[in-house]
């Protein structure tokens, strides 16, 4: 196992998945994000199921970052309930979890 996470959350708008981006690679949490669009999504939300188009983020960052990365996305986000899950990296080319590692504050 790694200390490598990769982090989702979807968005309403790309405007606002890049708002989201930009700050967490300006703020040196993320060694990258992608940007997946137009992901139709099904949910139950307040006893009722919905559905909305929307933009997924793949954020890649480590342990230490995490919350901070949370943090940032309450922060940023225009959902009552932001997604936002950490999933553990267990393995990985070497090279690219140095890069994160360097990327990340």
């Amino acid at each position: 196992m790694t200390n490598k996470r990769l982090v989702l959350t979807t968005t309403e708008s790309m405007i606002q998945a890049r708002r989201i981006a930009d700050a967490l690679i300006e703020h040196k949490l993320a060694a990258g994000v992608n940007i997946v669009p137009h992901v139709q999504s099904i949910y139950r939300w307040k006893g009722k199921a919905e559905e909305a188009e929307e933009w997924l983020l793949w954020i890649k960052t480590t342990s230490e970052a995490f919350e901070r990365v949370r943090d940032l996305i309450r922060e940023l986000h225009s959902y009552e309930l932001p997604e936002c899950l950490c999933l553990t990296v267990e393995d990985g080319s070497p090279d690219y979890l140095r890069w994160i590692e360097d990327s990340v504050e």
